[in-house]
């Protein structure tokens, strides 16, 4: 069971019912011959029963917790993240701010603030954080993510787009990124923009080509431009050609699940010929 736990904490799993399954029978039948070990384990099942609205079980890891490291900036964000799940946000926010107070450079509990900001609606303040955080702190790319999520859903695409560029810059092989900027550059519409997200759409499908919302996208972006009557028949012709290709693919991933044969080999596109058409035509 402390194995289990180690690798579910070691690759970040977010299985938080599985954690406390495994973590209650560990700490009730086996804590005193757990060693160091047990306040890492008390840490990992008190947030994943923050998770399972288990505060019986988070509040006992967490009184372990104090008695072993008393005034701990660790331990007094766990307690506001407690707080936070009975939405006592005034009472975590001033944790927090106590923490910053003793700490200014304390990142976690910079972030649990914004994340307060979220979860009561605030989106404006919870930009407004983000910034700030960001003026210190511009290489957390998850940062950078999490203020394009809230650009995206305040349809400020221009801002969102320029997050997603400054994630594309750190991280130039990750296809999810090149998706999305995509995605709010066909949100944000006109031709110049359906362009850049063809490409993009295409760029993500070169780095995975497994990506069917990428497909999907491509399809989009190529045949909203081929019915533009502001480009050219070149353009138009190229575009339709974009759209008839993705299409095929989109057909022939369907056919392999109707076929029940889906698996990582047949849902696989043809890779030889996707890198040719992104490098003669979606990426220049």
């Amino acid at each position: 069971m402390r194995d289990k736990l180690r690798k579910w904490r070691e690759e970040n799993y977010r299985n938080s019912e599985q954690i406390v399954d495994v973590g209650e029978e560990l700490i009730n039948e086996h804590a005193s011959k757990l060693g160091d070990d047990i306040w890492i384990i008390y840490e990992q099942v008190m947030i994943a029963a923050l998770d399972c609205s288990r505060d019986d079980l988070a509040l006992t890891c967490l009184q372990e917790l104090r008695r072993q490291f008393q005034g701990s900036h660790r331990v007094k964000r766990l307690t506001g993240m407690r707080l936070e799940s009975l939405e006592r946000y005034d009472d975590a926010f001033k944790i927090y701010d106590a923490i910053l107070q003793d700490d200014a450079t304390n990142t976690a509990a910079r972030k649990r603030k914004i994340a307060i900001l979220k979860a009561q609606g605030k989106s404006t303040e919870a930009i407004r954080e983000l910034n700030e955080y960001l003026e210190q702190f511009v290489g957390d790319q998850e940062a950078w993510h999490e203020l394009a999520e809230l650009y995206i859903n305040e349809h400020d695409y221009a801002k969102a787009a320029f997050c997603l560029e400054e994630l594309m810059m750190t991280n130039p092989h990750n296809h999810l990124f090149c998706e999305q900027y995509a995605e709010v550059k066909y949100t944000q519409g006109g031709t110049e923009n359906l362009e850049l997200s063809r490409k993009y759409f295409a760029q993500a499908l070169k780095l995975n080509n497994r990506n069917m919302r990428a497909l999907f996208g491509l399809y989009m972006a190529a045949s909203h431009i081929a019915a533009s009557p502001k480009v050219s028949a070149k353009v138009k012709k190229d575009n339709m050609k974009y759209a008839a290709w993705a299409a095929n693919q989109i057909n022939r991933a369907y056919q392999f699940v109707i076929n029940g044969v889906a698996d990582k080999y047949t849902m696989k596109m043809n890779t030889d010929t996707l890198k040719k058409w992104a490098k003669k035509k979606l990426l220049t």
